[in-house]
Order: C-alpha cells, then structure tokens, then sequence
C-alpha cells in the first residue's frame, strides 16, 4: 500500500487496519485488542449459546441435552465467523478450518466453561421457560462474566501468536 496516497479514505482504511492490529508492546497484546477478539467470540458462542437454550427449552429437553446442545451450536457459530471471514481472505477450506479451530477453540471452551457453569449454579436457572426472566438474566450475565475472564486469556494468547493472533495474517 503507497502510504504517500493523499486519498484520505485510504490513508483512513489504512491507519484503521493498523491499529486493529496493534498487539501492543513487544511479545504482548493491547487490551484493546483482546476485547475485540474475545468479543467476536463472544457473539458466535451467544448466538449459539441462546438458540440451543431456546431450542431445548421450547422442546422441553431436559438440562443435559439442551446444555449439549447449546455448546455445540456454540463452537459451531464461533467457528463459522472466523471460517467465513477468513475463507473471504481466499483461504481454501481445508486451512481456513485449521485457522479457525486454531484461533477460537481456547477461547471459546473458556467462555461456554465458565458461562455454562453460571447457568448450571443458578438457582432454578436450568429449570426457568423462556418467558422468565431468570433464565434470560442466567444467560447474559453468564455471557458477561465469561467475557471479563475471557479477555485476559485472549490476550496472553494474541500476545504469544496464538488464539485470535493466527487469524491476523489473512486479514
């Protein structure tokens, strides 16, 4: 890219680029960073995460198979933003697999661990409808708790190449 370009869009385009990619101090990740890359995660697992509550509680499931069923779609939807972003990048599928398994796995486990976990120690959470306000309080602060120990691990791992870091080559 010419940085001489007096196009301000792309000089914006640019300088945006850059500091999306900020990591920081040398061997460490920017904050900022993390809360980005555990924010993309964290609306994969949410997306998955409400849809397999609200499926196996509609249904009437029992606890098990509706939390089994939440974290799958919830490691499915995280992946596929990652897959689809960067298959868009030109990777074939079978890297762009690799990539995502590569850049999210940790990161995910960590947050359906610990918000699946809130769910599970709520009083009555598991047993709420979804009309109920428990369940949905259950849910998203669950997603908000999960976000706040997620973001530091996802920084010690953009910090040390892995996690969301691998994801930043084909950006």
């Amino acid at each position: 890219m010419d940085h001489t370009a007096h196009d301000t869009g792309t000089a914006h385009h640019h300088a945006a680029h850059e500091s999306h990619h900020d990591h920081g101090t040398p061997g460490g990740a920017s904050w900022g960073t993390a809360v980005k890359a555990t924010l993309h995660c964290l609306t994969g697992c949410a997306i998955g995460e409400i849809l397999g509550m609200a499926i196996g509680t509609a249904l009437a499931w029992g606890n098990a198979p509706t939390m089994v069923l939440a974290i799958t779609l919830a490691f499915l939807f995280g992946y596929s933003f990652t897959l689809f972003a960067v298959r868009r990048a030109g990777l074939d599928l079978k890297t762009a697999i690799k990539v995502a398994l590569a850049a999210d796995t940790v990161s995910i486990a960590v947050m359906e661990l610990v918000d699946n976990g809130i769910i599970a120690l709520t009083p009555g959470a598991m047993d709420a409808e979804l009309s109920d306000g428990l369940f949905w309080s259950a849910l998203l602060g669950g997603f908000a708790v999960a976000f706040l120990i997620t973001t530091p691990v996802n920084k010690w791992m953009i910090g040390r190449g892995k996690g969301h870091a691998v994801v930043h080559a084909y950006h």
